[in-house]
């Protein structure tokens, strides 16, 4: 199956060659939603523009469809976009906006007319039509944008933090609401974000980007359960990294204590990485037992049907997540819990 959008060794440097894109490679097949998520400045944005046209890659290809669009002009690569300002013209009306792509495209009055109305329909606007964008809320502001973008059919949708101006109760909502219009229309999707809760919900395939370059691709749970290094890990959900030493084939030595954990391979004295996800750390009603620690609770955050608490185990910090409304001295790591990862 040809890719919706693919970029094979795209590299992009600014000046001074620290920041950018790095011989990048990525395909989002049709009908699929890639999240890219990493932290500030590791290129999430310089990539939606290396797609939409804005910048030309250095080297590397970017291919729409299959055809070869590296140099093509940002008007001809037919991708809806939409950016976290939105960008909606304040003198039109919602009606108007939604219908000017459709308008610069030289469309028929009544085709315009139309299809606005069609896409008003499918983000659930019908009847707001005639007001001005101010009349309207951010999540409405937002759905306007997405309509714009849908408008003239594009090959592709690029979202560059959509839903990042929205409050959190809106957020959520308008998550759901993104996800459906996405699968309705089967269109292959780009949306970059920093919320990692928004990028486990939605995406078919996460990308994690880190200075530039790309370090895993995959399923959420996928990326969630198995990444790819403590980078990943860390920045992926809540983690406990614990640096430790291989004490013997189910056994490593780590500043808690003595962790026992699955069959290994690894060779007695090697330095590994232990990963330990929060929610997988037991409370223990009392010493003893396998993997068992006193700890002591040095954060406790309340968060209605769960607590997350920073503890302190031999001076070592470690987190966890509970049910529990109790007083909390001990806990239990069940090693089959215990991943090891690469470094970061």
């Amino acid at each position: 199956m040809t890719s919706a959008v693919e970029l094979e060794g795209v590299t992009f440097a600014y000046p001074g060659g620290k920041a950018g894109i790095f011989e990048l490679s990525l395909a989002i097949a049709p009908g699929e939603l890639v999240v890219c998520i990493g932290p500030s400045g590791c290129g999430k944005t310089t990539l939606v523009k290396l797609i939409a046209g804005f910048f030309a890659p250095q080297r590397g290809t970017v291919r729409l469809a299959g055809r070869d669009a590296t140099r093509d002009s940002v008007r001809s690569r037919g991708l809806g976009i939409v950016f976290q300002s939105y960008a909606l013209f304040p003198h039109m009306t919602v009606r108007e906006n939604v219908a000017y792509p459709l308008r610069v495209r030289g469309a028929a009055p009544a085709e315009r007319h139309a299809r606005a109305r069609a896409m008003l329909e499918l983000v659930g606007l019908e009847g707001l039509g005639d007001r001005l964008p101010a009349a309207l809320s951010g999540g409405q502001q937002q759905r306007v944008a997405l309509a714009r973008a849908l408008a003239f059919e594009p090959q592709a949708l690029l979202l560059d933090e959509p839903l990042s101006a929205l409050d959190a109760k809106t957020r959520v909502a308008m998550r759901d609401e993104l996800r459906r219009i996405q699968r309705r229309q089967n269109i292959a999707t780009l949306l970059i974000t920093h919320d990692q809760d928004e990028a486990l919900s939605l995406a078919d395939r996460v990308a994690i980007l880190r200075e530039g370059r790309l370090v895993q691709t995959g399923a959420a749970r996928e990326i969630y359960d198995r990444p790819a290094d403590g980078f990943v890990a860390g920045f992926v959900g809540r983690a406990n990294l614990i640096p430790g030493e291989v004490a013997g084939a189910e056994r490593v030595d780590t500043p808690l204590g003595a962790i026992a954990t699955p069959p290994h391979g690894r060779s007695r004295g090697e330095r590994v990485l232990l990963l330990i996800r929060p929610e997988r750390v037991e409370v223990a009603p009392a010493p003893g037992g396998v993997n068992t620690f006193a700890v002591e609770i040095t954060t406790d955050r309340f968060l209605g049907a769960t607590r997350q608490l920073d503890l302190a185990c031999r001076g070592t910090p470690l987190r966890i997540e509970t049910l529990s409304r109790g007083d909390v001295r001990f806990v239990r790591v069940p090693p089959e819990a215990v991943q090891f990862l690469a470094a970061a």
